[in-house]
């Protein structure tokens, strides 16, 4: 529990906030000042879990409001549709099986992001940028791997899933003295800075977690108005378990789930709101997108992916597109829609063109997508092919800005039937796909296979294949790529999270 953290810093919020909302309206726009970067990143959210994409059941104005100011991406995909390999992608600017970090590292991993890679923080630190990550982290938890130590000034959150705790449904059904329980998940901790604040996180701090990552946004943004900043902030919800606070519980007609999106749309809320009485709008990119699609087995506890095909953990669009929206006032056209194929590996290499900053040295995967976000007449996806790597570095497709083709791989599915009910999953069955085409532009729930229509599409996007497994490699062709670099791996004398 850590109420009393929390109280604190909304008595220094209250006092920042009547002293800025004094002195924001008359605070000059800049024009030669380098944007201010907000990143908003939502775990396991669904490409229909929002307004703007067909949200049912509960209202999001906040984003509502952004997609009416802003631009809607309604092709915006990740590099792999689970957690901590989507997230490196992110930071770093590249497909996560070129930085070493696949899957969802947990409370026992002892590997993490690598010193050597330049992540989205470090970028911004080129210029002078305030940075700051409040929320879920998920790049290692071990104080040589956490956001400190990687391009970010502040820190405050879990250092990976909140459902690696006791209280996994999975475990909590066991007997307490039963082997499979013991080697269940340790207590799950809050972090401070490099510091652990409170070792035992319950479901009453779950609970505050979307309302801490917001006072920590809001504060930090008060703190810094006079110059340019990186604020991201990796929310824990929509992922398993469910929480939401008392301002949200029973609002919505979609259950705890609605519930949970509107306290998060709220945080939106409470974001563009302190970017608008510190007289910050008009100087701030805020990017809205999430790690990868909804985990599907968790029933009414999961959200949606609408017309897409099946969901996290596979490379369906399903798993891998996700609901995005971008703002920039005067600089990216209101009320737009971008149909063109771009990713959150786009986001470093985009920013780094808006601020002036220079790259890494080493090679990374994302494209400027400046023309796309502008609206500039013409402007197509820079992609030429996007690689679709799950599991254990496994190249399940191959897409671009039209086609996108399967390769022969096994899948998690559902099979029609429906998820689990009261925080619980359901099973998943086993599936497999052959040599698949899709037109994702009539097709985008990819259910007609037009490979016999279209052999030069599939002859070309193979080829596009057969240079992922060079550089990358590829298990189920056992592949090993030329242009990997490990992750940083814990080492005998390095501190750890417990010491």
């Amino acid at each position: 529990m850590v109420h009393r953290h929390s109280m604190r810093l909304l008595t220094g919020i209250g006092f920042v906030a009547g002293l800025c909302s004094v002195l924001g309206a008359a605070r000059a726009q800049d024009p030669a000042r380098p944007p201010n970067i907000v990143v908003i990143f939502i775990d396991d959210m669904g490409y229909a879990d929002i307004g703007p994409f067909g949200a049912q059941g509960y209202a999001t104005p906040h984003l509502d409001r952004l997609a009416a100011e802003g631009m809607k991406f309604t092709d915006f995909v990740v590099s792999s549709a689970v957690c901590s390999a989507s997230r490196a992608a992110l930071m770093t600017g590249c497909y996560h099986g070129r930085v070493g970090i696949d899957g969802a590292l947990g409370p026992r991993a002892e590997i993490g992001i690598h010193a050597r890679e330049m992540t989205l923080g470090e970028v911004c630190q080129q210029k002078g940028y305030a940075t700051a990550c409040f929320g879920k982290w998920h790049l290692g938890h071990h104080p040589k791997f956490l956001p400190l130590q990687h391009g970010f000034d502040e820190y405050f959150g879990l250092p990976y899933s909140n459902d690696m705790w006791p209280q996994h449904p999975d475990y909590v059904a066991l007997p307490p003295d039963s082997a499979a329980r013991k080697r269940g998940f340790p207590p799950l901790p809050l972090i401070e800075g490099n510091q652990v604040v409170s070792s035992d996180v319950t479901s009453q701090d779950q609970e505050s977690l979307t309302t801490w990552y917001t006072e920590h946004a809001v504060d930090f943004i008060q703190r810094h108005a006079a110059q340019p900043f990186l604020l991201y902030v990796p929310h824990s919800m929509v992922h398993v378990p469910l929480h939401v606070s008392d301002k949200f519980r029973g609002k919505s007609a979609r259950g705890l789930f609605g519930d949970v999106v509107m306290e998060v749309d709220w945080s939106v809320g409470q974001i563009l709101a302190a970017l608008e009485r510190n007289g910050l709008d008009s100087q701030t990119l805020v990017i809205f997108t999430a790690d990868n699609g909804p985990w599907l087995s968790y029933g009414e506890h999961a959200g949606s992916a609408g017309p897409l095909r099946e969901g996290k953990g596979t490379e369906f669009e399903g798993g891998i597109r996700v609901p995005t929206l971008m703002r920039w006032p005067g600089r990216i056209p209101a009320d737009s829609v971008c149909d063109e194929l771009a990713s959150t590996i786009d986001i470093l290499p985009t920013v780094a063109a808006l601020i002036g900053a220079e790259l890494p040295a080493h090679q990374i995967d994302g494209k400027d997508i400046r023309p796309l976000m502008f609206g500039e007449p013409g402007a197509q996806s820079p992609h030429e092919a996007f690689w679709c790597y799950l599991a254990s570095n496994e190249l399940q497709a191959v897409r671009d800005r039209r086609w996108k083709l399967h390769l022969p791989h096994n899948y998690r599915t559902l099979a029609g039937n429906p998820g689990g009910r009261g925080g619980s999953p359901a099973p998943y069955s086993v599936a497999s796909i052959g040599l698949e085409l899709f037109d994702l532009k009539s097709d985008p729930g990819e259910s007609t296979n037009v490979a016999d229509q279209y052999p030069d599409e599939v002859a070309r996007l193979q080829q596009w294949a057969e240079r992922a497994r060079v550089e990358l490699g590829d298990r189920l062709t056992n592949r090993e790529g030329n242009a990997v670099r490990p992750a940083a791996r814990l080492e005998p004398g390095d501190t750890r999270l417990a010491d």
